[in-house]
């Protein structure tokens, strides 16, 4: 179901504002949860099944971790099992085709495959819980207990299609305790609208452009029209990810939750560096606190945090797509800030347009 469509406006969403609001304070985090669950159900009704296990399996996993605070061996042991059961199911169901294709291109034998379509959400709420897990490790957060609220947490439908990605801390006190507040309510709106019509106005504006321009015959694009169509699907991407998250934190405010911004004009940006300090910025935390820092950082010398910022590069590529392009972007998107990062007195001594310009250049040519 997604959030530009008639069945969402004018069918799901009032329906379950009206009983959020009608109904006693204590059955507010139940009926968002039933809400979710047929947000969730409305796509792929078998994968709720997929769902509900894995947040009963990780309920109880974080429970278990708990309660080994005390005994490190125990609690890490736990940890890994988590974390491999975990990525085993995101990677069975959105990387087996990836791997399979490739090493059919590789080895002289076919492995056939029957192609599985791809949960909703399965990468974002798959980081959202992960994030759970390691920071009850941690020891950052309290496990939470409460069943119901859990899942809520890895449900919620504002965020669960699109992002952001949100971390437990963002929301523990308010899954637990939330006022309802006018202004938050019409922040939520104004939010939601803009995002709508960046998604319908705007996104689906630039991505007929694209769609055109891409479907001429290659020796048949003039280089301007070659311009425009890059330019076009670099809009797309921005005004589509971009506008769902503006939804996505207008739906929160309406229910009284603050989901975290994930953009901040990054194709303002005046280096790669920059850029992704407003592109994604809920995937950047996470990949910096969960995956650049557990692997050193820029502690352990200025080759080594090259060879981090790469690594992390890479897992972002990977994450966002299951084809060797991404996996490329994200090489590039690396070399990228590795270089800024390694020239940074020569790149400031350039023009602030200077390096505006050279970085829209980049980041539009590695989208294409």
């Amino acid at each position: 179901m997604l959030f530009s469509s008639i069945v969402f406006l004018f069918t799901f969403l009032p329906a379950v504002v009206i009983l959020y609001y009608l109904l006693p304070v204590r059955f507010r985090n139940v009926i968002l949860l039933l809400a979710s669950l047929v947000f969730y159900a409305w796509g792929e009704p078998v994968y709720l099944f997929l769902m509900l296990l894995s947040i009963l399996f990780n309920y109880f996993s974080g429970l278990d971790i708990a309660r080994n605070l005390q005994d490190k061996r125990a609690a890490k042991r736990s940890l890994v099992f988590n974390l491999i059961i975990n990525l085993a199911v995101l990677g069975f169901f959105k990387y087996e085709g990836f791997v399979l294709d490739t090493l059919n291109g590789i080895l002289p034998v076919h492995i056939s495959y029957h192609a599985l379509p791809l949960p909703i959400g399965i990468s974002f709420y798959t980081f959202q819980i992960l994030s759970y897990i390691i920071d009850v490790y941690r020891g950052n957060v309290k496990v939470q207990t409460n069943l119901p609220n859990f899942a809520l947490y890895v449900t919620m439908f504002p965020q669960l299609i699109a992002g952001p990605i949100v971390q437990y801390a963002d929301v523990d006190e308010q899954l637990a305790s939330r006022e309802v507040s006018r202004t938050k309510f019409g922040e939520g709106s104004m939010y939601f609208i803009r995002g709508l019509a960046k998604k319908v106005l705007l996104a689906n504006t630039s991505g007929m452009i694209f769609t055109e321009v891409s479907g001429l015959a290659k020796g048949n694009i003039a280089v301007m029209t070659a311009w425009l169509g890059a330019f076009a699907y670099m809009f797309q991407i921005y005004f589509d990810f971009s506008g769902y998250c503006d939804m996505a934190t207008g739906l929160g405010y309406l229910f009284n939750i603050r989901i975290p911004m994930n953009f901040n004009s990054p194709y303002k940006a005046t280096s790669v560096v920059d850029f992704w300090k407003r592109w994604h910025l809920t995937l950047t935390r996470f990949l910096r606190t969960y995956v650049y820092f557990p692997l050193g950082g820029s502690r352990k010398g200025e080759k080594r945090a090259y060879l981090n910022i790469l690594v992390v590069f890479l897992v972002s590529g990977l994450w966002h797509g299951a084809n060797w392009t991404f996996i490329f972007w994200g090489f590039l998107h690396g070399i990228g800030n590795a270089l800024t990062r390694m020239f940074r007195k020569q790149w400031g001594h350039l023009h602030t347009v200077i390096q505006w310009g050279i970085t829209f250049l980049f980041v539009n040519l590695t989208w294409i």
